[in-house]
């Protein structure tokens, strides 16, 4: 029942480069200061891998309630220059670096996150990739692993400043 009702009301697509802001703000709702990513760096996201964004649309508003975004390499560790280095985008890339996941509150308890991951999943999945990474914090380990992640401990990346746990998901 869920599901349904997600999917009556968003439309699930890849951002539009006009759209490039108002994803930069979501995320500095989001996210505190040390640890979102950059108006600049969003454009330059936006630009370089569009097709690496999965927004979640709220048809009655037309504005992005939550998206997704990341960056193929064939790298297999997470590391901070992910965060604010688009270059490091290989779109031919075996593996995927999620930098973020963002639903704003006014739109958190739907399960709306959990449904952006499972389509970016599946569509990654479909693109024959091998593996999708992440880091979070501690404290959400346990919604990542209800999404089929593993926990591999402490990550090399120390975005923010902060201590994170790499988080991997293992597709074929």
């Amino acid at each position: 029942m869920e599901k349904d009702i997600i999917n009556e009301n968003y439309l699930f697509r890849n951002i539009r480069q006009d759209e490039a802001g108002q994803a930069a703000e979501i995320e500095r709702i989001c996210f505190p200061p040390n640890e979102a990513c950059s108006r600049e760096m969003m454009l330059k996201r936006v630009i370089k891998a569009p097709e690496f964004f999965l927004t979640a649309v709220d048809k009655k508003t037309n504005k992005i309630a939550g998206f997704l975004n990341g960056l193929a390499t064939d790298e297999s560790s997470f590391r901070d220059e992910f965060f604010s280095d688009e270059s490091l985008h290989n779109s031919e890339g075996g593996n995927i670096m999620l930098l973020g996941l963002d639903v704003l509150p006014e739109y958190r308890g739907q399960g709306l996150a959990r449904e952006l991951m499972r389509r970016y999943l599946c569509i990654q999945g479909a693109h024959k990739r091998r593996l999708v990474l992440l880091t979070c914090l501690p404290s959400k380990i346990e919604m990542y692993e209800k999404m089929g992640f593993t926990d591999r401990g402490i990550a090399d990346s120390s975005w923010g400043g902060e201590q994170w746990h790499e988080m991997i998901y293992v597709l074929n």
